[in-house]
């Protein structure tokens, strides 16, 4: 019983915490519901029935496609607790064999957020769409590319929601005060909406309190309004309620009447932020704030606009702010303003989301992802799309001077990507659900057929405004298609021309080169074999660290991968090589950790695997390529070496001081290193740490005492970065599009885009970059 009152407590919160980021783009949507969907020939039509049949369409769209669809049914679909369109994919990559991520292992399928439980019972039987999907490559490429296509839609929603949203909320004061210039408005907007992307970079910890608050106050307003002017202007508006009216609006209105669907489906605009962002609370807290207040206060608002302009048709076009008492409109408009800024800051955030998951999967040029450790977790800033959204919300604002045309292009980008969610959660039904094909296709026939011909209304209007979306999706869509190419290519490059362990066996346990101090991490993408950069760096300068460990990260199809299954520990050689490989799993809405970090972890990771192979879990002695361990599943994880943090002077902040070995370098190099430190402020401010070995610890084999006294001297002498810097070249023979593709647009992308470097957070003392030439 106590635990079930703590259960209901927790969904209660989380419910009031789920209106400041998942309902402010779907409330503010009667700011212009109406005006947009009698903005054309429609506003000819301005009899009681016509205006009950709009009200009637609103109602019943709303209830079908953001009710039933989403609420009731999709919030089922998360992958882990994660919603969303890479959600989908995700969970259909894993059920199925769709993924064209070139690095997978098995041990990927181990992890503990790879099967869900809910879907593990059910019986894996393939259907024989599963089996023709997973035979043919084109088939994966086109779901891919549909998930793409998605995403890119919700970037331009990304920068037409601010446009839309705060504009239509400021020009309040147009109708307040007829005599105030069109160019006022304007001004207002654009500084409301730069305001809001320049403070981006601060994120919401210190003001993501408020917007609950202001959701919920802004609902029942709107609420109270719709109520007042039921009783005052038409109080038969429940009527409309009747699907009946629906018909009598298209018999009268005809042509016109589907025309005006490009209005009517604004809505639902903001419905696909419940599912996208599941990931912060759960479905039970959703569907308990969307029954409670959104979805009755959203009917009572559109019922009472109804009711105002089956009374005041002249008023259509504002008619929102014509509707609301005199009384009231300050603190209407005030409420307004702040809901469409809440509104606005909640889609940023889920295109910066949407952005990352893309870079991760390697559909996207490298970007530099911000994460504080005071934020929410999953929310970050990328300063690359900030300010191109930014860029592109000023262009439509002022580019267009009619708010009927951002609704256009908003309707439109809208409903695409709630079209291609339908698609995928069809998918889901039928390969993760293990449902039969017939209710996927009923449930692809019933929504599919409804978002039809709303679509197929909004591409009327794409001579007026609606070819936003579609242009400015073409072009993300071409950056990503090239880029997810380019990669591949090199990928494939670097897969065919890696070295082979028998060769790097056959030169001792010294690799025919002189060792010296310190730890060399040589970042790859690949997962096993030795990279072509490492053979490159010995032809170059044939010497090397004493420790060598070849580090690949990558991404796998679950959103997150918990931290003590993050490491995957195995030996290259014998032992007496000192060569490691590590690959470091990622999910895909995981954040890059701050390399101090990343690098400590690493070493523990090593130590733990040293220590664990000694134990009996490890491979034979003169392995080519041994197996892969996850070493944090053990409970003695991060006792087998002490770690103390240094402070500027170099002294250990720890109470007990540290037994201090020697660092292996030359005097000559410690004060050259010292003076580096002095004149670089960026590195000063890394976190600097010591590792000893454990006094205490008994060693059975005094072998791994002193493999663990050498990567702890290693530690000591410094850590070298080694990543490839590549130069693409085609091939003689290649095809002019590829040569254009390789040359020209993948050339462009990977100059303008973040270094590898940057993105990993490595300061330029510890990078060495070794040039290879790719002929692709």
């Amino acid at each position: 019983m106590v635990d079930r009152r703590y259960q209901c407590k927790d969904v209660l919160l989380l419910a009031y915490q789920s209106f400041g980021v998942l309902f402010g783009d779907l409330t503010i949507s009667p700011l212009y519901v109406f005006k947009s969907t009698f903005s054309g020939k429609l506003s000819n039509y301005q009899s009681e029935d016509v205006i009950f049949g709009a009200l009637s369409l609103i109602f019943w769209t709303l209830t079908f496609l953001s009710l039933f669809k989403h609420v009731v049914i999709l919030l089922n679909a998360d992958d882990n607790g994660e919603g969303g369109i890479f959600a989908l994919y995700s969970l259909l990559c894993r059920h199925a064999k769709f993924s064209l991520l070139p690095n997978h292992q098995t041990s990927d399928e181990e992890l503990s957020t790879y099967h869900d439980p809910r879907y593990s019972y059910r019986n894996p039987q393939s259907s024989s769409v599963k089996k023709f999907a997973e035979r043919h490559k084109k088939a994966k490429t086109a779901l891919l590319l549909l998930v793409l296509l998605g995403t890119c839609l919700v970037i331009c929603i990304g920068f037409l929601t601010p446009a839309l949203s705060i504009r239509s909320s400021i020009e309040g004061l147009q109708h307040r005060s007829n005599n105030l210039h069109y160019g006022v408005v304007l001004v207002i907007a654009c500084l409301l909406l730069v305001g809001l992307f320049v403070l981006q970079h601060r994120g919401t910890y210190g003001v993501a309190f408020m917007f609950a608050p202001i959701v919920i106050l802004w609902s029942l307003s709107i609420a109270a309004i719709g109520v007042y002017n039921i009783l005052k202007w038409n109080p038969r508006v429940y009527k409309a309620l009747s699907p009946f009216y629906i018909y009598t609006f298209f018999r009268n209105t005809g042509y016109d009447g589907w025309l005006s669907l490009g209005g009517v489906l604004l809505c639902i605009t903001g419905t696909e932020a419940m599912f996208a962002d599941l990931g912060h609370y759960t479905a039970a807290s959703i569907r308990l704030s969307f029954f409670c207040i959104i979805y009755p206060c959203l009917v009572l608002q559109y019922m009472g606009q109804a009711a105002f302009i089956s009374k005041n048709f002249d008023a259509v076009s504002t008619s929102f702010y014509a509707s609301i008492p005199d009384a009231l409109f300050w603190p209407v408009l005030v409420m307004a303003t702040l809901a469409a800024i809440v509104a606005s800051q909640s889609t940023i955030s889920a295109t910066f989301s949407f952005v990352k998951q893309c870079y991760a999967i390697g559909c996207f040029p490298r970007v530099k992802v911000v994460h504080k450790s005071r934020w929410f977790r999953g929310q970050i800033y990328i300063p690359e799309i900030n300010w191109v959204l930014l860029i592109l919300c000023l262009a439509v604002t002022t580019g267009f001077r009619d708010t009927n045309h951002l609704g256009n292009a908003y309707g439109l980008a809208s409903m695409s990507v709630t079209f291609v969610t339908t698609w995928l959660s069809a998918l889901v039904i039928n390969f993760v659900w293990c449902q039969s094909l017939v209710l996927a296709l009923l449930f692809v026939l019933f929504f599919g057929s409804i978002e039809i011909v709303f679509l197929a209304s909004s591409f009327v209007r794409i001579p007026i405004g609606g070819w936003v979306p579609l242009v400015l999706s073409g072009i993300f869509m071409l950056i990503m298609y090239v880029w997810h190419y380019g990669s591949r290519k090199k990928y494939l490059y670097d897969l065919h021309n890696k070295v082979s362990m028998k060769q790097i066996l056959t030169l001792g346990p010294s690799l025919g080169i002189v060792r010296v101090p310190g730890i060399g991490l040589i970042f790859t993408a690949l997962v096993s074999g030795v990279p072509a950069t490492f053979t490159r760096f010995l032809t170059n300068l044939p010497t090397f660290y004493q420790v060598v460990a070849f580090v690949c990260e990558k991404t796998v199809l679950v959103p997150y991968v918990p931290q003590k299954e993050r490491y995957l520990i195995g030996r290259i050689g014998p032992k007496s090589f000192r060569m490691y490989r590590c690959i470091v799993r990622n999910g895909y809405k995981d954040v890059q950790k701050n390399e101090d970090d990343s690098e400590n972890d690493l070493i523990m990771t090593i130590a733990e695997f040293i220590q664990l192979e000694a134990e009996g879990c490890g491979t034979l002695e003169g392995s080519v390529d041994g197996r892969m361990a996850v070493v944090r599943t053990s409970e003695k994880f991060g006792k087998r070496l002490e770690i103390s943090e240094l402070e500027q002077n170099g002294e250990a902040s720890s109470s007990m001081p540290p037994t201090i070995l020697n660092s292996s370098k030359s005097q000559v190099l410690q004060y050259l290193q010292s003076t580096y430190e002095m004149e670089s402020p960026g590195y000063t401010l890394r976190r600097r740490v010591r590792f000893k070995l454990q006094h205490d610890m008994t060693y059975k084999d005094m072998n791994v005492k002193d493999e663990l006294s050498e990567l702890v001297e290693a530690k000591q002498s410094g850590v070298a970065y080694v990543l490839g810097h590549s130069h693409i070249k085609t091939k003689l023979n290649s095809p002019c599009l590829k040569r254009f593709l390789i040359h020209v647009a993948y050339s462009f992308l990977r100059k303008n885009c973040r270094a590898p470097a940057v993105v990993l957070n490595i300061p330029q003392t510890c990078l060495i970059e070794v040039g290879m030439s790719y002929y692709l």
